[in-house]
């Protein structure tokens, strides 16, 4: 697990659209989980999953500058999240896909509720479930798009996907689908649903790759928030 024990810089590089050179010209979410892991600077650093990171970097660029702020502070939480269990690729998956499905237009609807349905197929695989088992989640969600639900299960009659290839295409396929279609959905808060569908799939990330509390970087909580409130607003926070 990559760590950082030094002191929290007094202040870190400011949350930004894209990808960036350095840190003179901001960062975004995983180029500052990158900094401060200590790694080199990166937007894909070794310090986290590849699918959790995809997710953080669709998220950073798809939540409006007033809302980013708030993104900063969860920077931490994904360092040291990484392995190759791939329970994690369905359930980031899955955590995207039934947070977006009640809210997004229709038309994206009908692809994420394909997406849950073969998710939980590779869920039904890799825990040797009874073929068609939903997870209370994925059962709620599909129930807010019942029309979108009748569809996919008719087109993914006969269709299977392999692990590889769902790993591969289908996951990271959902989430562009699922944060977009969040961020360009008729809500009143859009940043908060993408904020805490990405502080939801860090927690499951926890949950499965067991890490707890150790999968933080190892800085004090206090000084993160008053590094990142500077940086933010050009003033110490209280």
């Amino acid at each position: 697990m990559t760590r950082h024990d030094g002191p929290v810089p007094e202040l870190v590089p400011q949350l930004s659209r894209g990808k960036h050179r350095n840190p003179r010209k901001g960062a975004c979410f995983m180029e500052l989980a990158s900094f401060l892991a200590g790694e080199r600077w990166s937007d894909h650093p070794a310090c986290t999953h590849p699918l959790l990171a995809a997710l953080a970097r669709l998220v950073n660029d798809h939540t409006s500058d007033a809302g980013r702020r708030e993104l900063a502070p969860l920077v931490p939480s994904v360092i040291g999240l990484n392995g190759d269990d791939p329970a994690v690729d369905v359930q980031v998956t899955l955590r995207a896909a039934t947070t977006a499905l009640p809210v997004v237009a229709a038309e994206r609807q009908r692809v994420l509720a394909v997406s849950i349905l073969a998710a939980e197929r590779m869920r039904d695989d890799l825990e040797g479930r009874p073929p068609g088992t939903l997870s209370p989640g994925s059962r709620w969600a599909l129930a807010q798009a019942p029309d979108a639900e009748r569809w996919a299960r008719s087109f993914t009659r006969e269709i299977r996907t392999s692990l590889k290839g769902f790993r591969r295409y289908a996951a990271a396929n959902t989430l562009r689908q699922a944060v977009v279609g969040v961020a360009q959905a008729c809500i009143p808060d859009p940043d908060r649903v993408l904020r805490e569908m990405l502080t939801a799939a860090i927690d499951d990330c926890r949950r499965i790759l067991g890490h707890g509390d150790r999968a933080a970087v190892a800085v004090d909580p206090a000084s993160w928030r008053a590094a990142v409130e500077l940086t933010t607003t050009g003033r110490a926070a209280r």
